[in-house]
């Protein structure tokens, strides 16, 4: 008994489970690894294979509706205002641009016109799931130049659309004129109602749906929209993916849009892989291995044209210092929509097989080799500085006299900007090294120095002055750039006091053997003030989990012994915190206390305890003479152990 269908479904999810672990193994998007997959279980190889790999890629059409649809929710103009002009000009450009170059590879390939239009269109689009992905692992996400990378992805993944209707009508102009003319009408009216009609009547649906507090009712509903309106567009003669895009931008508009986009990503994930999956089945082992170096020749002619033209529209719009660079090289893989644009064109004939095996052998290769070329980005930019020491850095609220005697906080996120608040109050001058130019603005908008800059770059470092600076604070979280940027402190100025964060034990140990003077633990310190708040609930004495505190800290920070008299002193003072405890009462209207002088109660004597200050109706008093008089309402500082502060509490009790 044959299981069919089913049979190949249960081939192709166990074999993208192997595949997406083997991705995540080696940090590399999972795509990847569904691809990789498909090629295994697909006909080309031996072993498990799929029996009807037809069946599969029209089950896989769900996957690209389903792809668009959610690309449709996640689309919102708001994220293209600060980077409007680049993302709504600039990315037109380079698509245009890229088609053209991608066109004139394919000549040069032996290509007819058509097929070579196709490896343009194809080439023009880059990989949003890759990039967002590397940017994440690389610690670059709210960096400007991350930024202006997603304006130009989400005006990429945009394209797609117009690509599928457009790209089939112009492989042949004379025959698709008319053909064109019609859809681009078909679109129009389509458009027109879905924001006129669509607008109104799918927040509705949803509104009643949403009433009825079920969820399985409420994705459901999202799910025929989506794909209900993609199959409409289709019977119209549009594309599917066309029809559940716009069903999707329609709905991100609606109150239920973010519901509906947690709701369909699930599904809109296991459709995908079985896409992905039959991406892979159609690439051949074989063919990739006898035109290995024309598949290799490819994507280093796009890699390298693509790239170039990103950096140069990075540039012409006005962006400097490491925005161009960094686009450049994050940005000229193929992406993963150019498989949904292949596959149109595959099956239409607009392209033949082995067109289509170059192009997903160039685009996988392109994708895998991604993170390594984005993370060379700082070292060539590093080079750039090197030899361009002219170039000015660009700076805010610096001190007219300079920087003197001042902290310097590498990092300007939310850990940096709350050092920076504290130091700020403090009176205590400080300036904050920082590569994201929202947070740039940031501190601007707050009156904090600022250097716009790589902190592990030297000239950066030394335009905070670091011959001068009291202590450095390093609150990046990206190891790598902490190591690097502790390194050339410490070997230009071992001297200079630096305190960093790390992640766990290995790195604190690694960072403290390249001479950190302190490494802050940012989850165990979290854990500690949350169990302290758990113990002070429960009314437990402060000094004893003052005590325990002290005794977790000591067995992370300085578990391989302190050797070294700087450790030990630090550890003296943190377990002399308990016998200084400080802790404030509250005078009653009922305290015997009130009415009567320090003097005259003989607190130091009677407890052993110290008032060290009074806080009244506002204004706080340090130190309080001993012909100081109490009155109702007075909020006392106490100094003491538990059994001195209970003897003064049991002053004002007549205990």
């Amino acid at each position: 008994m044959e299981m069919g269908i089913a049979a190949d479904i249960v081939i192709i999810v166990v074999a993208a489970l192997f595949g997406g672990l083997v991705a995540q193994k080696f940090r590399q998007p999972l795509i990847l690894g569904y691809i990789i997959a498909g090629v295994v279980v697909g006909p080309f190889t031996g072993g498990v294979t799929v029996s009807d790999v037809h069946q599969v890629e029209k089950l896989a059409e769900i996957g690209v509706a389903l792809l668009l649809f959610a690309l449709g929710l996640e689309f919102s103009l708001k994220e293209l205002k600060p980077v409007k002009y680049i993302a709504l000009l600039g990315a037109p450009l380079q698509i245009l641009l890229t088609i053209g170059y991608g066109y004139l590879i394919g000549r040069w390939f032996g290509w007819e016109s058509g097929p070579s239009l196709w490896l343009g269109g194809l080439a023009s689009l880059s990989s949003t799931m890759v990039i967002l992905k590397t940017l994440m692992t690389q610690g670059r996400m709210g960096t400007l130049s991350s930024r202006v990378m997603i304006g130009i992805l989400i005006v990429q993944d945009l394209a797609v659309v117009p690509l599928m209707i457009l790209l089939p009508q112009l492989t042949n102009p004379t025959a698709g004129l008319p053909i064109l003319g019609v859809a681009v009408i078909k679109s129009a009216v389509f458009l027109v109602l879905m924001f006129f009609l669509g607008t109104r009547l799918l927040p509705w649906l949803l509104a009643i749906v949403a009433r009825w507090n079920s969820r399985e009712l409420f994705i459901l509903t999202i799910t025929a929209i989506g794909l209900g309106i993609g199959y409409a567009t289709f019977l119209v003669g549009l594309s599917f993916a066309f029809g559940a895009f716009v069903a999707g931008m329609v709905l991100s508009e609606s109150d239920y849009g973010h519901q509906a986009l947690s709701d369909i990503i699930p599904l809109r994930d296991l459709f995908g892989l079985l896409f992905f999956t039959s991406v892979g089945m159609l690439l051949d082992p074989t063919f990739l291995f006898a035109y290995w170096s024309n598949v290799l020749l490819l994507v280093l002619l796009i890699s390298l044209g693509k790239g170039v033209m990103l950096a140069a529209i990075a540039r012409l719009f006005g962006y400097g210092n490491v925005v161009p660079l960094a686009v450049g090289l994050g940005m000229f893989q193929i992406g993963e929509f150019s498989f949904v644009l292949g596959q149109v064109g595959f099956a239409g004939g607009f392209i033949n097989a082995e067109q289509h095996s170059y192009i997903l052998a160039a685009t996988i290769l392109s994708m895998l080799i991604t993170p390594l070329v984005s993370g060379l980005t700082g070292t060539l930019y590093g080079l750039k500085k090197r030899f361009l020491r002219h170039q000015a850095l660009e700076t805010v609220n610096l001190p007219k006299a300079g920087l003197h005697e001042h902290i310097i906080i590498a990092g300007g996120g939310r850990v940096g900007q709350h050092i920076a608040q504290v130091l700020k109050q403090l009176e205590v001058p400080f300036v904050i090294i920082e590569l994201s130019h929202r947070l740039i603005d940031n501190c601007k908008a707050c009156g904090y120095a600022a250097i716009y800059g790589d902190a592990s770059q030297e000239i950066v470092l030394q335009a905070a002055n670091l011959d001068e600076a009291h202590q450095l604070l390093i609150t990046i979280p990206h190891i790598a750039t902490t190591e690097s940027i502790v390194r050339y402190v410490h070997r230009q100025h071992p001297e200079l006091n630096i305190v960093v964060r790390a992640e766990g034990t290995e790195q604190m140990r690694a960072l403290y053997q390249d001479g950190v003077y302190m490494v802050i633990l940012p989850e165990l310190e979290a854990g500690l003030e949350i169990a302290r708040q758990a113990l002070l609930h429960l009314k437990m004495p402060i000094p004893v989990i003052q005590r325990y505190t002290d005794s977790i800290r000591r067995d992370h920070y300085y578990s391989d012994g302190e050797t070294d008299a700087k450790n030990r002193e630090i550890r003296l003072l943190k377990d002399a915190r308990e016998l200084l405890e400080l802790t404030w009462e509250r005078l009653s209207e009922e305290s015997l206390l009130i009415g009567r002088s320090i003097r005259d109660l003989d607190i130091r004597s009677e407890t052993g305890a110290t008032i060290v200050g009074v806080l009244r109706k506002g204004d706080f008093t340090p130190n309080p003479s001993a012909d100081f008089v109490f009155e109702p309402g007075d909020l006392l500082a106490i100094i003491g152990n538990q059994r001195q502060r209970t003897a003064v509490k049991g002053m004002g009790d007549g205990a």
